[in-house]
Parts: structure tokens; C-alpha cells; sequence
């Protein structure tokens, strides 16, 4: 009999346990800053029953004004970087350690797509950063991923289960980072 694949809500559900299992272990909180995904990281840790001695915080800020009212993003990284660049996921993870208690901290930003996409900025760009509590904000992990091949669905997943990924305690040696590309899922 074949292997059946694995649901993008499985998917999902398995990555999220893992993290709130392993943050747990280590007495960790986490927090999540959203754009691109609009709240798909949060609901993902939340959907698992007793996620609350794990997750901090969510922000979903999917406009720059949010960005700046919930995470302290300031309109000269916007204007001079734009929404989805490494200094706005950087300035987005530095605001969800500042408004939480959480321990470490994961920032998304992008272009998901259809539209809106540019040469410079291509529909799949998604941004990344994770930051640590007490961590030299210099050494805040912040990364480019072009999610290649997928429609909207599928690169808001591939950014979703990246960014879970993002949150396990065996990334916390993780710096900034050259850019990559990856199958959208």
C-alpha cells in the first residue's frame, strides 16, 4: 500500500507540536510576528490543546501601519527597506521581543502572491528573522527565501512550517544568513 502524504494541516499540526515540545522542555516562551501568513504560525501552535505555557504572543501585522503601531517598525525602515526586506523582519522580530515575554521570537514578511510581486521582490519572497531575549540584536538570524513553483497556498504554507521550524531551541546558534531557494509546498 502507498505511503500517503502528509496533509499541509498535518504538516502543520506535527511541526507545531514539535516545537511547543521541545520549547517546553527547555521552559521557553515563544512569540510570532506575521505578515505574509496572516496568523497561520499562531494558529498552527494554538490549535494544539495546552499550546498556553508556550505561546507568548501573536502579531499579525500585515500592513506597515500595524507593523509600526504593534511592533515599534519605524516609517524610515519602511520607506528606505520597504515591508518585506531583511531590516523590516528584523525591526518585526526586535518588536515581538519588546512586546512579549517570550524567550525567542520568529518575524514573516512577503509577497505570497498572485500579484504584487516586482523583479527585485518576486511573488515567493519571503523574509525571515528569530531572535533571542538578551541576544545582540546584530546577531539576530535574518534570511531570504524564494519559494519556487507554488501558488499563494502553497508558499504561505512552505513560510509557515519554515518559520515553525525557526522556533525549535536547536536554532538558537543560527546567524544571518545568505539567500536561499526552496520548493513552495
Amino acid at each position: 500500500m502507498p505511503s500517503k502524504k502528509p496533509t499541509r494541516e498535518s504538516a502543520r499540526a506535527a511541526a507545531a507540536t514539535s516545537v511547543l515540545a521541545a520549547n517546553r522542555a527547555v521552559a521557553r516562551k515563544v512569540a510570532v510576528a506575521e505578515s505574509c501568513t496572516g496568523g497561520m504560525v499562531c494558529a498552527a501552535l494554538t490549535d494544539i490543546a495546552g499550546s498556553s505555557d508556550v505561546f507568548s504572543a501573536g502579531f499579525i501585522t500585515y500592513s506597515g501601519a500595524a507593523k509600526q503601531a504593534q511592533l515599534d517598525v519605524s516609517s524610515e525602515i519602511l520607506e528606505t527597506f520597504g515591508e518585506v526586506s531583511l531590516a523590516t523582519a528584523w525591526a518585526m522580530v526586535a518588536g515581538a521581543l519588546a512586546n512579549s515575554d517570550a524567550d525567542v521570537a520568529v518575524a514573516i514578511t512577503g509577497i505570497a502572491g498572485p500579484g504584487g510581486g516586482s523583479e527585485k521582490k518576486p511573488v515567493g519572497m519571503v523574509v525571515f528573522a528569530r531572535g533571542l531575549r538578551g541576544q545582540d540584536p546584530d546577531e539576530y538570524f535574518t534570511q531570504r527565501v524564494q519559494f519556487e513553483g507554488g501558488d499563494r497556498a502553497g508558499i504561505r504554507h512552505a513560510a509557515t512550517l519554515f518559520a515553525l521550524d525557526l522556533l525549535q531551541p536547536d536554532k538558537d546558534a543560527l546567524r544571518p544568513s545568505e539567500d536561499i531557494a526552496l520548493p513552495a509546498a
